[in-house]
């Protein structure tokens, strides 16, 4: 049939595209995601534009296929029974709530797929799942809005919590607040409705509080965070040496903290001096867990709170690999939309980094191969591919189980040529030395320079 073999052939050439089209499919079936809208939307509702036709659209936007939602909807108006101006307005008006339910149904749906493959991350605690917890406030967005246009402060759109399973290196969750200003502690009963029994949380100290902490030990699940300097500490034992880290000494005591009910709840105080100071100046940093010794030594709890920066670099992967923040859009609701395909997209290319790890290995992908030249890869291949295939092709991938399609994936991985995608870590970067030079011109030419500098070196 002719139609395999053109199918064929893109996985032969371009595998990753093909299990990047498919995983959508799979996470984003047009019935599933209309549904999950009826669902969880309060106001809106479908009129004449489908969600499912929202998402896809946006999807193009986020993965820069498409350089604006203008761009992207110029591109599929014969396809879509609404002017440009009905789409804004969708987008404007799309709840905050039905973006969270959108993160969570394609983690639910690309999770069993995950461990169909085996592909999964090492465990950083055995039979403990792993939570991390981290906020994005958005960059300030154009001032478009009629409300902005005199505005010399930048008007920031929102943000939004996000927590990481980092053996997945899935988002599981998203927890949207429209106001820009909000502080992030301000969610935490919403960040609690989401623990669960017998989970690891780790967050940074901007989280270090009484409610946050009680409400996780009340929940029986456990915490490894970071001591914000307000948190009081109402009893503290002596600071014992329990040896080091790649990044300085670690020490322990035992300290008593007060609950939100006004009773007290006893944890460990692990302080770790640090090599080098860090980015503000901090020599040392204490990190508050719940976690017994027998399960984490002290030099254990440091390693662990290191490996919260995973989801540092799954927010400057939306911002390198992926467009998080549009900042074209202006009304918080269609930011977070935006932002929230965007982790949709990161958790699809989470799923084909699974499928190259069960064929390749786990230590090969982690250390040689880049996200960012897979997500350019399917980048460039996606338009072609979507032309070349009839579209009826990728409807199977919407109902196939998970086993199945995980031995699909896989099968597409072995493929890959791995060269195509080999990380390219940067140099220490040299100081950048003061500019002193000309200070009486306003430009020089760079030509007339190299000439100078090669007829010296001679």
């Amino acid at each position: 049939m002719v139609l395999s073999q053109v199918f064929e052939r893109f996985v032969q050439e371009s595998p990753v595209s093909v299990m990047a089209r498919a995983a959508m499919e799979h996470a984003l079936a047009p019935a599933a995601l209309d549904a999950l809208f009826d669902e969880h939307a309060e106001q809106q509702y479908t009129r004449e534009l489908l969600f499912s036709s929202v998402v896809d659209l946006m999807s193009v936007v986020v993965t820069k296929t498409q350089p604006s939602v203008n761009a992207a909807f110029q591109s599929v108006k014969h396809t879509l029974p609404v002017s440009l101006t009905a789409l804004y307005n969708k987008l404007n008006g799309t709840e905050p709530g039905v973006v969270s339910a959108l993160v969570r149904h394609t983690a639910d749906r690309l999770a069993p797929v995950i461990e169909a493959t085996k592909g999964r991350m090492p465990p950083r605690l055995a039979g403990m799942p792993m939570r991390i917890l981290d906020g994005n406030h958005f960059a300030a967005t154009e001032r478009r809005l009629g409300v902005l246009r005199g505005s010399i402060a930048g008007p920031l759109p929102g943000h939004a919590l996000v927590v990481l399973d980092p053996e997945l290196m899935l988002a599981i969750h998203m927890i949207p607040c429209e106001d820009g200003h909000a502080q992030e502690r301000s969610l935490t009963s919403e960040i609690l409705a989401r623990v669960g029994r017998g989970e690891v949380w780790m967050a940074d100290r901007n989280f270090c509080t009484c409610l946050l902490l009680s409400g996780v030990v009340d929940r029986d699940a456990f915490y490894v965070i970071r001591q914000h300097a307000n948190m009081q500490v109402i009893s503290a034992g002596t600071l014992r040496k329990r040896g080091r880290t790649e990044t300085g000494e670690v020490y322990e005591q035992r300290v008593t903290l007060a609950k939100i009910d006004g009773t007290t709840m006893a944890a460990r105080r692990i302080v770790l001096r640090l090599n080098k100071p860090t980015r503000d100046g901090d020599t040392e940093m204490a990190i508050l867990t719940n976690l017994s010794a027998d399960v984490a030594d002290a030099v254990t709890v440091a390693e662990l709170y290191r490996g919260r920066w995973t989801l540092e670099t799954m927010f400057q992967s939306l911002t390198q690999m992926l467009r998080g923040e549009i900042d074209a859009l202006g009304y918080p609701r269609a930011a977070l939309l935006g932002f929230g395909v965007a982790l949709v997209t990161y958790n699809v290319l989470s799923t084909i980094q699974a499928a190259l790890r069960a064929h390749f290995g786990v230590e090969t992908v982690t250390n040689e191969v880049s996200g960012y030249y897979i997500a350019n890869e399917i980048r460039i291949t996606m338009r072609g591919m979507a032309i070349a295939v009839e579209p009826e092709v990728w409807d199977s991938y919407q109902t196939l189980r998970p086993a199945a399609f995980a031995r699909e994936l896989v099968r597409w991985a072995s493929h890959a040529r791995r060269g195509s995608f080999k990380k390219h870590p940067r140099a220490t970067k040299k100081p950048v030395p003061k500019r002193t030079r000309f200070p009486d011109k306003t430009h020089v030419s760079t030509a007339r320079l190299l000439k100078e500098s090669r007829e010296k070196s001679r």
